[in-house]
Formats: structure tokens, C-alpha cells, sequence
């Protein structure tokens, strides 16, 4: 019986993660190819992301800024960002989970790189970050957001995120590889902890002895380093100290499983 490939015992973790880091036309490939296919013999394609998150907030801004009591022009954008942010980071998570198991074909036939199709699933949630984050400039302009120096800081607070999501996909791609009971326990959190993160309301809106709730939160945290530079604010050196312990924590306990679990991941296929 022909015995399953498996990567070299001579190939470090490292190396299969760098292999797969640099071989970008490959896994960009992989996950345009995955929107092509969802979006396949459809007119408008992924631009049905656009619209429908569209016609989300055009019913959700008014009827949750009326049912908070809060200004329109201050919940509006914070809600928007909110949801496409959350989208993004709760997209990325729960498609990890099944990101080695769905590409089990791939890894029998011949040793690729297993971070390949981690940064697959990150791109492919890119993707549709990008089509929806422009759903947020007529609500900046209607909302009189003016464009300031504190956007540009978006691009390190992007970066940390990926940063921190690309190391939380690992954990959760090696751990839903052995137990296939994994994937509907993270989604069941993750729709707890959307409602325990200021997407859908705003974090002054909490008393001050359960602030907590929002300072040591990770996931919102992750969502206000993004979502404040495109507000015109700064986030606060609190929000940085919290995430770089968080990606401390999250790329030593990923490189952890890959290390240890890298050459018998193909046997949980």
C-alpha cells in the first residue's frame, strides 16, 4: 500500500513556513480562484458583497442608532466599521477552521507547504474586506468625517491584525484537523463574543465597573486599531500594549502546534 507524502523530517518548521510565505502567486491564486467559484455565473460577482452589506447598514444604522439613543452621524460610521471589521476577523477565524481539511487533496498528492493555505484563507477574506470597506466612504462623507494624518495610522494597526489573525489561524487549522468537533464550538463563541465586543453598540455606552469587558478584550481591541484611524482617532496606547501581548501569545502558542504537530497533520486528513 503506498504510504501518504509527508514533508521531509530534514525540513524545519521555519522553512515550511517561509516556503509557503514567499510563494505568493500561488496561494493568491488559490483564494481568487475560491471567489471565482462562489460568485461563478453571476453577473456582478463579488460586487454582491458590496450591495448587500449595503442595504445591511442602510437598515441597521437608523433603526440601532434610534434604539441606543445615540447621534446618527457618531453611531453610524462606528457601526459600519464595526460590522465589516468583525466580518473579517470572524470570516477569517471560522474559515481556518476547515482550511487544511478542505485541502486534504491537495496535501495527499504532494507535500506542499501547509502555511499556503493559511495565507489562502487570509487572502481570500482580504478580498472581501477590500469590497466592503468602500461601502464605508458615503457614510464617512455623510457623516463629516474629514480626512486627517490619524487615517494613515490604518496601515500598522492592518498590519497587526494580519499579524495576529494569521497566527489565530494556525491554532485553529491544526486543532479542527484532530478534532472535527472544534469548528461549531469556535463558531459558537465567536457569536457570543461578537455580542460582548462594541461592534453593534457603542463602548461608552457600558458602565465604568464593566469597562473591562472592553479593555482586556482581545477581539475588540483587534476591531479598534483599525476602526479609530479611519474615524480621525488615535488608539489609545492601551489598545497596542493589549494586542502586541495578544500576538506575543498567539504566534508562540501557533509555533508551538506547527512545530509539534506539522508531520502528523497529513495522517488527521
Amino acid at each position: 500500500m503506498q504510504s501518504l507524502p509527508v514533508q521531509s523530517n530534514t525540513t524545519s518548521a521555519w522553512a515550511d513556513w517561509q516556503r509557503g510565505t514567499v510563494d505568493v502567486r500561488f496561494w493568491w491564486t488559490l483564494a481568487r480562484k475560491d471567489i471565482l467559484d462562489r460568485y461563478r455565473r453571476s453577473i456582478l460577482g463579488p460586487i454582491w458583497l458590496t450591495i448587500s452589506t449595503s442595504i445591511a447598514f442602510m437598515g441597521m444604522g437608523p433603526l440601532y442608532a434610534t434604539l441606543f439613543n445615540v447621534p446618527l452621524n457618531k453611531f453610524f460610521p462606528h457601526l459600519a466599521l464595526g460590522v465589516i471589521f468583525w466580518t473579517f476577523i470572524n470570516g477569517t477565524i471560522n474559515d481556518s477552521c476547515l482550511c487544511f481539511v478542505t485541502a486534504a487533496s491537495y496535501l495527499k498528492y504532494r507535500p506542499y507547504p501547509l502555511s499556503v493555505f493559511i495565507w489562502r484563507t487570509l487572502a481570500r477574506n482580504t478580498i472581501q474586506l477590500l469590497h466592503q470597506l468602500p461601502v464605508f466612504l458615503p457614510i464617512a462623507y455623510l457623516t463629516g468625517i474629514i480626512p486627517s494624518w490619524q487615517h494613515l495610522l490604518v496601515v500598522p494597526g492592518l498590519i497587526l491584525l494580519i499579524v495576529i489573525l494569521h497566527a489565530m489561524a494556525f491554532i485553529a487549522a491544526i486543532t479542527c484537523a484532530r478534532f472535527r468537533d472544534v469548528p461549531q464550538l469556535v463558531a459558537a463563541i465567536l457569536q457570543m463574543v461578537v455580542f460582548m465586543t462594541p461592534v453593534l453598540w457603542l463602548p461608552e455606552s457600558l458602565p465604568k465597573r464593566a469597562q473591562a469587558l472592553v479593555n482586556y478584550n482581545p477581539f475588540a481591541q483587534m476591531i479598534d486599531v483599525v476602526r479609530l484611524p479611519l474615524l480621525g482617532q488615535c488608539p489609545t496606547p492601551k489598545t497596542y500594549c493589549v494586542l502586541l501581548v495578544w500576538a506575543a501569545f498567539c504566534c508562540c502558542f501557533a509555533a508551538f502546534l506547527f512545530t509539534t504537530c506539522r508531520r502528523r497533520l497529513i495522517y488527521w486528513l
